[in-house]
């Protein structure tokens, strides 16, 4: 193969392994990254596959029990390393296994069996969960799973399945392509791969034709009729422009779907999407391995704990029985220490009743005291309410008391006035005695008619000294019902003091000198009794001068 061989990595690779080299670190990780890794361009891996399978077959692979030839089973060989783990020895999971089955069904145009593949999975899981190559070419070989299908069917499907996971095949079919010299149009079988698309001249790929290099850079676009072609789309490369007639719409479009996957994927660097899908799955597996793992280093852990778990309760056991003994004799010594104890309450019990009975009769004395404070309380409040009516009669009286002194008042100023007059009527009586004989006879009808209004005013004046004596007379009343609301306010002021202590009332003011006049208390004070004299005099100089 004209690989270069470092048997420096091999002893590397294999260092740890204690069993051989081709046991747990596994053969085919070692295959893939010093071997296969660096074949060159023109390395052909079908030949290299053939060369295997030339090498094994012969020894494990019994052809008279099976129904398909052997390049069939070479393919499902081919198949078989293509979906088993790089891990020696080599198997296919149950997984893998109805992966690979479900496409050979959808190859063959057969419907999917569910449960006969659950019930084949059971009696797998009861006798392994995995099959080798050998095994799996039987089950296929055995026609269980392709029952109703001739021979010629379930090789095509084999080969479907081969093409498609083995050689990259995405999509195949027979199409007319555009020379590019002659410019004439020739029937040509292409297919198409991730990175390529190959034509040949029939469908046994017996005499190829050419290559379309597919990248990132080229493009698939569907063209209008053209030159009695119908249904055209155009294939540009980096080299060269292909334009490719089908049959019709639907092969139209699926081929340009099926390109442009492809373009799209070698922009996004992704493979193909069956090895995609592949990478999945073992990522998934992988996962959940690494869940598995990590779920039993649990486990282990929770068993070593629990067994931890035991011995830390075998102690407690122990203790606990060792402390059932103390509590036996403990419990001796408490019925003991409980008697005594029994004793000393029997005694503090009766202590407890006499000083209960004690606080009784305090709180029965304590109740008598309440209900008398109360009482108490109850009676102030009616005191209070007394009070207040009391004050409200004495504010009443004062001012009737005030009403009788403005009344007062005015009657001395018409007493006044009407003094005032007769003043001037003797005046004038006096000035006309003094008058001529002449006159006399007619000052004496004018002293007549005088002391007629004299005598009237005379009369008027005691008429209205009688007014003034009884209003002398109604203030009298008012002070005695003044001096009656004193004195029962000083007589509930004593009382609420005597109950309270701490009550004063707000009594009236003191009062100055009473003044008396020729008729009785004067309704006036000093101040005005002296600015009206004064006022008076004066009026009275004035007539006399005025005369």
């Amino acid at each position: 193969m004209r690989i270069p061989h470092d048997p420096v990595a091999l002893e590397e690779h294999f260092k740890d392994d204690d069993e051989g080299p081709v046991s747990n670190q596994g053969y085919m990780p070692y295959l893939n990254r010093f071997i296969l890794d660096k074949v060159t361009v023109d390395f052909d891996r079908q030949e290299f596959h053939k060369m295997c399978w030339t090498l094994c077959s012969r020894k494990n692979l019994n052809q008279s029990k099976l129904m398909i030839s052997s390049d069939d089973a070479f393919k499902v060989w081919c198949i078989f390393n293509f979906l088993s783990d790089d891990q020696y020895p080599l198997v296919i999971i149950t997984e893998e296994i109805e992966y690979f089955l479900r496409k050979l069904t959808e190859a063959m145009g057969g419907s999917w069996v569910e449960e006969r593949f659950e019930d084949y999975k059971m009696l797998l899981n009861a006798r392994q969960q995995s099959l080798s190559a050998w095994e799996l070419i039987s089950l296929v070989g055995s026609g269980h799973f392709s029952k109703g299908m001739d021979k010629q069917t379930l090789s095509m499907g084999i080969n479907e399945v081969y093409l498609e996971l083995i050689l990259d095949v995405l999509k195949q079919g027979y199409m007319m392509k555009k020379g590019h010299k002659r410019k004439n149009w020739n029937e040509r079988w292409f297919v198409l791969k991730p990175n390529s698309m190959s034509y040949y001249v029939s469908e046994d790929l017996a005499e190829w034709k050419g290559d379309i290099l597919l990248d990132e850079y080229s493009a698939v676009a569907p063209l209008q009729d053209k030159d009695g072609k119908k249904c055209l789309f155009l294939i540009k490369s980096a080299q060269k422009s292909f334009e490719i007639s089908v049959s019709d719409k639907k092969k139209k479009q699926e081929w340009i779907q099926a390109i442009q996957t492809c373009l799209n994927r070698l922009r996004d660097g992704r493979p193909a999407p069956h090895r995609e899908a592949q990478q999945k799955r073992r990522e998934i597996r992988l996962r959940r391995q690494e869940e598995q793992e990590e779920l039993e280093l649990r486990m282990r852990e929770l068993q070593v704990a629990n067994e931890a778990k035991q011995l830390e309760l075998e102690k407690m056991r122990r203790a606990l029985e060792e402390a059932a003994a103390n509590a036996a004799e403990e419990e001796q010594r408490r019925l003991q220490t409980q008697t005594e104890l029994q004793d000393r309450y029997r005694t503090d019990l009766e202590k407890e009743i006499l000083v209960r009975q004690q606080i009784e009769e305090q709180v029965a004395q304590k109740s008598t005291e309440l209900e008398q404070y109360l009482v108490r309380v109850r009676e102030l409040e009616d005191m209070y309410q007394r009070l207040e009516e009391a004050l409200e009669d004495e504010r009443r009286a004062r001012q009737d008391e005030e009403a009788v002194r403005r009344l007062q008042t005015r009657l001395l100023e018409e007493e006044a006035t009407k003094r005032a007059e007769l003043e001037q009527l003797h005046l004038h009586q006096q000035r006309t005695i003094s008058e001529t004989e002449a006159e006399k006879q007619e000052l004496q009808k004018e002293r007549v008619a005088k002391e007629n209004a004299l005598q009237a005013a005379m009369e008027q004046l005691e008429h209205l000294e009688k007014e003034r004596q009884g209003a002398l007379e109604q203030y009298q009343t008012v002070v005695k019902k003044l001096e009656t609301a004193t004195n029962n306010t000083k007589s509930w002021k004593h009382k609420v003091a005597e109950h309270e202590g701490l009550l004063r009332l707000i009594e009236p003011g003191s009062k100055g000198p009473v003044l008396i006049t020729n008729w009785g208390p004067a309704a006036f004070s000093d101040a005005e009794l002296s600015h009206r004299e004064k006022q008076w005099q004066k009026e009275k100089s004035e007539k006399s001068q005025a005369q």
